[in-house]
């Protein structure tokens, strides 16, 4: 691997670095958007029987708030369920908004690696391009320095391709996800005020 990079020249330290912060993204989202944390499976049945019982005390709303983000939006239900319709669901929407704006944090910065990665090996190439024709002379090149500027275009290239599409891979598959799991909030926080 050391080996590739010294051939690779200088552009590809732009392309590890980018490939750190995919990588970082990509893991951070990965513990971030698990189902369980997002949405616990039993939580409306407990919000049910917490209201039922007559134990929804603003101490109840607040850990319920606390403990993820479908406890946010049934939390704002219980808040406000004795409000008209319309301005209950204004309220519970702008929550919506919110959780669905942290649910799909730093997917853009994914998507602007997927982008650039391969516009980033396109730049590597010019490099390498840039060498070979510095390496040219009338009485004769230099093969390793030809060499040289061939490694560097074909490295950078295969790199930046190589990074953008797992990139690309992960930005869709969590995109999905997001919606995904917006869609079964919907339906949890429809239950919960149908049953309450």
């Amino acid at each position: 691997m050391q080996s590739i990079v010294i051939q690779a020249g200088w552009p590809i330290w732009l392309l590890i670095a980018l490939s750190v912060v995919g990588l970082a993204i990509v893991i951070e989202r990965s513990l971030s958007l698990s189902a369980k944390r997002i949405i616990p499976h039993d939580l409306p049945a407990q919000v049910i029987q917490m209201v039922r019982a007559q134990a929804d005390t603003p101490d109840a709303i607040d850990k319920l708030r606390a403990s993820s983000p479908l406890g946010q939006i049934l939390a704002e239900c219980l808040v406000n369920r004795h409000l008209p319709t319309a301005e209950r669901r204004l309220a519970i929407e702008d929550v919506g908004r919110d959780i669905a704006y942290m649910l799909q944090r730093y997917l853009p910065a994914l998507a602007t690696v997927a982008s650039i990665a391969p516009l980033m090996g396109l730049f590597g190439t010019v490099v390498g391009m840039i060498e070979i024709f510095a390496a040219y002379r009338p009485d004769g090149s230099d093969p390793s320095e030809l060499a040289r500027g061939i490694s560097i275009a074909l490295y950078n290239t295969g790199f930046g391709i190589l990074i953008a599409i797992p990139a690309v891979m992960a930005h869709r598959l969590f995109k999905s996800r997001v919606e995904a799991l917006l869609l079964n909030m919907e339906k949890a926080t429809r239950y919960v005020l149908k049953n309450i």
